[in-house]
């Protein structure tokens, strides 16, 4: 009870601390308030500053801008006047050129007068003079005019074709010797060698006995192996020996190959005899291939299907009077490429078509089309040049060559069937066709001569102009090629041409 007085002494420290703080709160209250205001009238004052320093500025840039146009307005006044003393200068030349053309039209005008007086003056003496050239003469001037025409045609004539006479004699001089240079050029070049090739279509045996096992009981070996390869095997008298006949190379390789095998084998039954041609089969598939890629490898040929490598492939297969047909179509096309070269043509289509001209022949077909009809189908089916086309369909004359590279392949062509040695034939059934064809041709009424060339692949027929009328020499060749196909056997086809043509002679004495 004795410490009462301290709650009114802490209650008086209490509101002593808070006036206190209230009195600093003030105090900095103030304070802050005058700082708040110094410093807005500083802002003040520093905007007014600026505002006037962008009043100054703004008027100094448009003092700037008026003096910049008030010199380009006086600049444009220049160049307007200068124009238009330009083009009062161009007004006044205008006006004095039109008064100069004045003065020349009054002139020229005056000229032509004067020159219609004269061109009359001159018809009146021409035509005085031509009526006293036609009293002197004693024709008209029309007449005179077409004797002169005449004359001066047949004068013409005379030279031209005396010019086109000597022209057509000296390029066939300067043609024939530099065909000559090419392609005993190209022919000394070629390195291909010369061999001549027959079908093989028959198989040594070891022994007669081996003919029986061969054919088999009731002859169940020798059907088994002609369904299989689609050959005829003939066994006959010919002793230890069997011939094998197919119009196919490829079954007549396969037929081959499969019964030597067989024979050296020793076991011959149907189950073995299908083994083993399926096997030489696929061997003769993989060759073909290898061989068709081969030549384009060694003629350096790209991008050619593969259907077209198959069918070159086969012509290792194929022979034409002894000849290799594979190794005849890779000459050709050497030979084509440097022809070519020589005379400035296209040396990769003149190899292709020379490689491909007689792919016709590697093709099985039904139809009654020949080898040249069936390897253009085929190059066209397969997107080939169509010059190559070409020199596949006119390398046997059957159409006529559109290009260059179509006649060299044709004269390479012939150069390589003809060439000593590549090509094997009897002379005396030679000679004997070519005479057949003459001599069948000869007795026709109305054929004078008759001559076989291109080795029998063409026969040429010269009939009596007044005897044989256009259409008998129609008739003609149907019938001579009727009996040629009736009376004859021969490879291909053979082209039969009639010519019936008139000729003028004078000798200018």
């Amino acid at each position: 009870m004795g410490k009462w007085w301290i709650i009114p002494l802490c209650l008086a420290c209490v509101f002593l601390g808070w006036f206190i703080r209230w009195i600093y709160a003030r105090f900095k209250l103030t304070s802050i308030e005058q700082k708040a205001v110094r410093l807005s009238q500083e802002a003040i004052k520093e905007a007014e500053a600026k505002s006037k320093e962008l009043l100054l500025e703004t008027r100094d840039q448009l003092f700037k801008e008026q003096q910049q146009q008030e010199r380009e307005a006086r600049e444009r006044r220049s160049e307007l006047q200068r124009t238009e003393r330009r083009l009062l200068l161009k007004e006044e030349n205008l006006e004095r050129k039109q008064s100069e053309l004045d003065v020349q039209k009054r002139q020229l005008a005056d000229r032509e007068a004067k020159s219609l007086q004269r061109e009359k003056l001159l018809s009146d003496m021409e035509e005085n003079w031509r009526i006293e050239l036609e009293r002197i003469a004693g024709m008209t001037s029309d007449e005179a005019k077409q004797t002169i025409v005449e004359s001066m045609q047949n004068e013409a004539k005379r030279d031209a074709q005396l010019l086109i006479n000597k022209i057509e004699q000296d390029a066939q001089m300067r043609a024939d010797k530099l065909a000559r240079d090419i392609i005993v050029s190209s022919i000394q070049r070629l390195a291909t060698e010369v061999s001549s090739e027959v079908t093989v279509t028959t198989v040594s045996l070891p022994s007669d006995e081996m003919k029986g096992r061969i054919i088999g009981r009731e002859g169940r070996n020798i059907r088994t192996l002609e369904t299989l390869t689609g050959v005829d095997v003939i066994i006959d008298d010919t002793p230890e020996a069997v011939v094998i006949s197919c119009f196919d190379p490829v079954r007549k390789e396969i037929a081959r190959v499969a019964l030597e095998r067989l024979v050296q084998d020793g076991r011959i039954h149907p189950a073995r005899i299908e083994e083993v041609v399926a096997k030489v089969t696929k061997e003769i598939t993989r060759v073909i291939t290898e061989e068709g890629e081969k030549a384009l490898f060694d003629l350096g040929i790209h991008n050619m299907s593969q259907e077209m490598v198959r069918a070159l492939g086969k012509l290792h297969f194929r022979t034409s009077y002894g000849q290799n047909v594979l190794s005849h179509s890779k000459e050709v096309a050497v030979l084509a490429g440097m022809i070519a070269s020589e005379v400035g043509a296209d040396r990769e289509i003149a190899r292709r078509g020379g490689l491909l001209h007689d792919i016709g022949k590697g093709i099985e077909t039904d139809g009654d089309a020949n080898h040249a009809e069936m390897g253009a189908d085929l190059a066209k089916r397969l997107g080939e040049d169509p010059r190559v086309i070409n020199s596949i369909l006119s390398h046997h004359d059957d159409i006529e060559p559109n290009c260059v590279e179509s006649v060299i392949v044709q004269i390479a062509d012939a150069i390589s069937a003809a060439r000593p040695g590549a090509r094997r034939e009897t002379l005396d059934n030679y000679i004997k066709r070519l005479e057949s064809l003459e001599e069948i041709a000869e007795s026709f009424t109305g054929v004078d001569k008759a001559y076989a060339i291109q080795a029998g692949r063409e026969l040429r027929i010269l009939v009596n102009n007044d005897s044989v009328t256009d259409d008998g020499a129609k008739e003609i060749a149907k019938g001579i090629a009727g009996r040629i196909e009736a009376e004859l056997r021969y490879p291909g086809r053979i082209k039969v041409t009639i010519i019936r043509e008139m000729r003028v002679v004078e000798y200018a004495r």
